[in-house]
């Protein structure tokens, strides 16, 4: 019975039909694309503002300061150690590290040391 009027309602209106699609397509938008689309978006002003000092982390996890830039191959040269440099692509920087980064770091020890 339900069945029957379900499939009477798909043939006299095909939006009925194609709703579901259309609203599983904007929660796929909203949930998965839009997100990915921003941090790429972030990510990129991120590798495009980078200068010549500042403290970064690799997306290998590293930890280093800028010393060179070379705009025309896209590469950076990073200290990771006094006398230590490597050079690596600019996408390969996933952040910038700055002071409020330490403090949060320190607050977070603090925490969990007085657990």
């Amino acid at each position: 019975m339900l069945a029957s009027i379900a499939a009477e309602t798909a043939k006299a209106n095909p939006l009925v039909t194609f709703a579901p699609l259309i609203l599983m397509g904007g929660v796929f938008y909203f949930l998965l694309i839009r997100p990915q689309k921003n941090r790429a978006r972030a990510q990129q002003a991120l590798v495009n503002s980078i200068q010549v000092g500042d403290d970064v982390m690799t997306t290998g996890g590293m930890f280093g300061t800028i010393s060179q830039i070379d705009d025309d191959e896209g590469t950076i040269e990073l200290e990771i150690a006094p006398g230590t440099r490597i050079r690596m692509m600019r996408s390969g920087v996933a952040r910038r590290l700055t002071e409020d980064d330490d403090y949060e770091d320190e607050s977070e020890d603090e925490d969990q040391s007085s657990s």
